[in-house]
């Protein structure tokens, strides 16, 4: 998932995956700080991401996705 958001996001400061099933793979929390998100509310933020690992989620039980702009 990640080399999917770096691809997606090339000029990200951050991109973080977090398992956080316990182990099985089925919950994750995605962090993502890029300048790509600048002039976009939160709900397309989220939609970004979710379009992009479109092929991942479907095999998720969850996801929790946090995204923001780089601070100047």
């Amino acid at each position: 998932m990640i080399s999917i958001l770096r691809n997606r996001f090339p000029q990200a400061q951050l991109i973080e995956v977090t398992d956080v099933s316990g182990g099985c793979g089925a919950m994750f929390d995605i962090n993502v700080v890029a300048p790509e998100f600048k002039g976009l509310n939160t709900v397309k933020q989220h939609r970004i991401i979710n379009e992009a690992l479109k092929e991942e989620i479907k095999d998720m039980h969850g996801l929790r996705i946090r995204t923001s702009i780089p601070q100047s």
